[in-house]
């Protein structure tokens, strides 16, 4: 395939991409207002609404959303009778954890070894870039042949919920034929994916109680129900001898029919120490991407320094569920639930307190959004052809406009590829597949338009 006007138009616009990334790398926008102030994301969400008017945009608006954080919105009106795109990305970033363990300034862009380094760079900072650059793109060669909606969501990263419960308030807002989520990444860098199912989740804090109070273990021990044993217990009935995830009533044996993770690179990108094995059955992509998979976030019981001699009569752990699609996560909250309680021994107390909770879910992958996608990345990346992964973790905002907007259609790309390292010490993003991404994004733009 030959390569399109638009290429070179990206191309060109590179340099300029970089000093936008740099001035929003800059803002230290984490929507955890104790650790950093507000004025800096309210300047992240100025700058972009700023380049939003810039480019023409409509109705540009910081939507003030219910969790206290901004929410950047704006209207590019196309040609009449045209298809309606909603671009998403989000400029709120994670914490820079240990500053020192930063090889360069985590709010300063710098380039090395042909990566731009920075908090934000790729997630997703960089998402805002490539939707801009994409649109100037399309406008140097004819124009944009869609109506677009852009949305940059203040605190994506806190989990709060906000711009979902705008969403939810003002459905016609972001009401769109299909919807751009620029928050994921290809499998590997080169190698161009779209994310074709999110695992929902479920979150609930399990308690036990024994006794009116701790007792000697040396005068009572032996016979005294002890609270800690038997969570211990409980948590242990949650997994198979081999590691797999066994809540009663929750099929554990579903297939990933699509992009394989080799066995080898899992065990280094997910940094396994040597000699220990991986747990679970089937393949890799089966046990991240279409299984469940349980995990114990916390425990309270006494720490190890200062503890006594003492049989425990109460004990609680916070467990988290990741729930495949296709399994309905308050469903599976109830097995979870109704399992914990089932396998508690001793007759011992049990409590079961549900903290939070999201759905799985599943693009419809052979919708003309998605054919669109796949022509315009093989122009992107000559000589590939564009992969479906799954994602172990969970967007909760796919679901709200899932669920605003059944008929839409939903594509997640991105910038996170491994190399990236979101969420971690020196994040950072290659500035070759912005380039790509901008020229796939703009060409599917095209192709949808004509589809």
């Amino acid at each position: 395939m030959s390569s399109h006007p638009v290429t070179g138009t990206v191309a060109s616009l590179m340099p300029r991409a970089k000093e936008e990334l740099a001035e929003l790398v800059a803002f230290k926008s984490v929507a955890d207002f104790d650790q950093f102030p507000r004025s800096e994301s309210e300047a992240a969400a100025n700058w972009i609404a700023d380049a939003l008017r810039a480019e023409g945009f409509q109705d540009v608006a910081l939507l003030d959303t219910p969790d206290g954080t901004q929410s950047v919105y704006g209207y590019l009106p196309g040609p009449e009778g045209a298809k309606t795109v909603l671009l998403y990305a989000h400029y709120d970033v994670q914490p820079p954890l240990d500053e020192a363990g930063w090889d360069t300034p985590p709010f300063e862009l710098t380039e090395r070894d042909g990566r731009w380094y920075g908090r934000g760079a790729a997630d997703c900072k960089g998402g805002v870039i490539m939707h801009l650059l994409a649109l100037r793109a399309l406008k140097a060669n004819g124009g944009v042949p869609v109506h677009v909606k852009v949305i940059a969501e203040g605190s994506e990263e806190q989990g709060t919920g906000g711009l979902e419960r705008y969403a939810e308030e003002h459905p016609e807002l972001l009401a769109a034929d299909t919807v751009v989520i620029g928050d994921a990444g290809n499998f590997r860098a080169g190698l161009p994916t779209v994310t074709a199912t999110l695992r929902g989740m479920t979150l609930v804090r399990v308690q036990v109680d024994t006794l009116a109070g701790n007792l000697h273990s040396g005068q009572f021990g032996g016979a005294a129900p002890d609270a800690l044993a038997a969570l211990i217990r409980v948590l242990d009935s949650l997994r198979a001898e081999d590691g797999t995830t066994t809540v009663d009533g929750l099929t554990t044996d579903a297939r990933w029919d699509g992009l394989q993770y080799d066995e080898e690179q899992f065990r280094q990108d997910a940094k396994v120490l040597d000699g220990v094995e991986l747990i679970g059955s089937g393949t890799v992509a089966d046990r991240i991407w279409a299984r469940p998979a349980v995990t114990v976030l916390g425990i309270d019981c006494p720490p190890v320094v200062g503890a006594t001699p003492s049989v425990q009569a109460s004990a609680r752990a916070l467990v988290s569920l990741r729930v495949p699609p296709g399994v309905d996560a308050a469903e599976a909250t109830g097995l979870l639930a109704a399992h914990l309680e089932a396998h508690t021994p001793w007759g011992a107390r049990v409590r079961v307190e549900q903290i939070g909770q999201g759905q799985a879910f599943r693009a419809d992958t052979s919708s003309p959004a998605y054919k669109a996608m796949a022509e315009a990345m093989a122009v992107a990346y000559p000589g590939q052809e564009m992969q479906y992964a799954g994602q172990g973790g969970s967007i909760p905002l796919c679901n709200t406009l899932a669920t605003l907007y059944p008929e839409a259609e939903i594509l997640l790309i991105g910038l996170s590829e491994p190399e990236a390292q979101i969420h971690a010490v020196n994040e950072s993003v290659s500035p070759k597949e912005l380039e790509r991404l901008s020229v796939a994004e703009a060409l599917f733009l095209l192709n949808y338009a004509a589809s």
